[in-house]
């Protein structure tokens, strides 16, 4: 096991360090950076704004928030004793089950004794004399660590509509990623759901078994596809721990980390008969191979993309009782797959029952919110409780929240308003020692799997440079040039960076501009890691160590 070199002092200073490394966040990605650091003997401590472990599935408590990959694609590859001995109960895991299971792995690991709860980090700036960062916490602590990793997620920083009199509304109100976690009851209440991305579709799916009515207020309907999800039995999940080692190999093989890759064949070199049948089984089949594993031009070719939208229309149509309602939750303004696909479980038959009713926002605004409920252009409605599924501040918000300044004094904000731009999605010119486990322009897709890549990848520079003595790592400026000119190659044609979304940066909840931008890496797993692997191989030369 490799010591430390920074074990009490920085190399140029008496300026003594609190810890080798500084992780935010105890998600799925701040605990296994921290399992990994600690194994090469690294002192690391962990900030977590929440009570317990877990990120996205500590925050995210809404009713029906679960997977929509594969449980056993999901979980942690790293050790075979945790696969051995974790059972999951469902194909697509409920939320309180995941947290579980986060919960088992800190316990696990011993992790919780590295980790400090409610303590959200304020500020994070460099110094070049110490070649280190300082940390602040909103309580006013600072501690100082020789490395910064970020941990923080793609979609944790929440948006609430920009609607007057949010604050008056005398009900119970709370974004879906601020779910309280004592229960919430509903049954026999008047909600107000707004919003219709994945959240809230989830969200209003559940909810609407037990309310006493709920109105759904929607902007723009997404294109949703079934779940298909069910229970794991025993003898299912043995046969399941028996093929991990595959399972996980075809994750690693696939486009985006999914159990799906895209269909070798073109939308139209098979016949109408044919097209329309591997359409059904994609329908009728588990999770994203509707998205993932359809025919390889539906994501960018617009006459295949539209072939394949219209059979998903039809499907809509039928299953919802009422022909304008059903035109109503049909997207107009981009072609399916083009955002992130919400899975659903019946979500389109919310919509036949007596107790649901669908407001078009675009047809009729929301005018305000007032103590007794919502005032559209229209109508006036009562509720007792009111949700909002209106999603994140995504990719670059949760950076954006934490004042982050660099080589001398530069600001992470105002970088990015100029240009984004990272090397590898895990380093930026001008923030020497900070890594980012998923920062803009890396790749998403199945999360951990891109997760235990990145954490991996970032472990192995730190060890590398703790052996040769170094204590500061930037990339160069031709590198992050280089990076961002190979993420818009491969980007080039794809249909989901021709619209809004929050892959594209765009959220009309947020002030000011809302130009697309390239913020993810849009190509494959295999050519992602070949471009980091290049850079291990050779000797980081990318990046100036010193």
């Amino acid at each position: 096991m490799t010591q430390p070199a920074t074990n009490s002092r920085a190399s140029n200073s008496d300026t003594i360090l609190d810890y080798d490394a500084i992780v935010i966040g105890a998600g799925v990605a701040g605990l296994y950076q921290l399992y990994k650091l600690r194994n090469i003997g690294m002192r690391v401590r962990v900030f977590e704004a929440g009570t317990g472990v877990g990120g996205t599935w500590y925050w995210n408590r809404y009713p029906g928030a679960r997977f929509d990959s594969e449980s056993y694609s999901y979980g942690y590859s790293f050790s075979q004793e945790l696969l051995d001995e974790w059972d999951w109960s469902e194909h697509f895991a409920s939320q309180p089950e995941i947290l579980r299971y986060l919960q088992h792995v800190a316990d696990k690991f011993d992790l919780v004794k590295d980790i400090q709860f409610s303590s959200e980090v304020q500020s994070a700036i460099y110094s070049d004399d110490t070649r280190s960062w300082e940390i602040r916490l909103q309580d006013g602590s600072r501690f100082r660590s020789r490395f910064l990793i970020t941990g923080i997620g793609l979609l944790s920083q929440p948006t609430l509509p920009r609607i007057p009199g949010i604050d008056s509304f005398k009900g119970q109100s709370f974004h879906t990623s601020r779910w309280p976690h004592e229960p919430v009851s509903y049954t026999g209440k008047r909600v107000a759901v707004i919003g219709t991305g994945a959240t809230g579709v989830q969200t209003i799916q559940e909810v609407c078994k037990d309310v006493g009515h709920l109105t759904v207020f929607q902007r723009r309907p997404n294109w949703c596809a079934p779940l298909h999800n069910s229970k794991i039995e025993p003898d299912e999940m043995r046969e399941i721990r028996a093929n991990y080692e595959e399972i996980f190999e075809t994750c690693n093989q696939t486009a985006a980390g999914f159990l799906h890759t895209a269909d070798k064949r073109s939308t139209f070199e098979v016949s109408e008969e044919e097209r329309y049948e591997f359409w059904e089984n994609l329908y009728a089949s588990k999770g994203f191979g509707i998205w993932q594993g359809n025919f390889k031009d539906v994501l960018t070719s617009p006459k295949a993309n539209e072939a394949m939208s219209e059979f998903v229309a039809d499907k809509i149509r039928q299953r919802v009782d009422d022909p304008e309602t059903a035109e109503k939750l049909i997207p107009k303004d981009h072609g399916f797959g083009t955002r992130r696909v919400p899975l659903e479980t019946r979500y389109y038959e919310s919509y036949n029952r007596d107790n649901v009713e669908l407001i078009d926002i675009i047809e009729t605004p929301i005018e305000k919110i007032t103590p007794g409920g919502i005032v559209t252009a229209d109508r006036e409605f009562e509720f007792d409780l009111i949700i909002y599924a209106t999603g994140f501040d995504a990719i670059l918000g949760s950076y954006n929240k934490i004042d982050i300044a660099g080589v001398n004094g530069r600001r992470l904000k105002e970088q990015w308003s100029e240009e984004l731009s990272t090397f590898l999605g895990i380093q930026i010119n001008n923030f020497p020692n900070l890594f980012m486990i998923l920062g803009p322009h890396a790749l998403l897709g199945n999360n951990p799997r891109s997760i235990e890549f990145n954490v991996e990848w970032i472990t192995d520079l730190i060890e590398h440079m703790t052996a040769q003595n170094m204590t500061r790592a930037e990339a160069t400026t031709k590198a992050v040039a280089g990076w961002y000119q190979h993420v818009l190659e491969q980007g080039e044609g794809l249909l989901a960076n021709q619209i809004d979304s929050w892959m594209t940066g765009v959220n009309s909840n947020l002030d000011g501009r809302q130009e697309r931008i390239v913020a993810r890496y849009s190509g494959t797993q295999s050519t992602f890691r070949k471009r980091c692997n290049e850079v291990v191989e050779s000797g980081y030369a990318e990046l100036n160590l010193m």
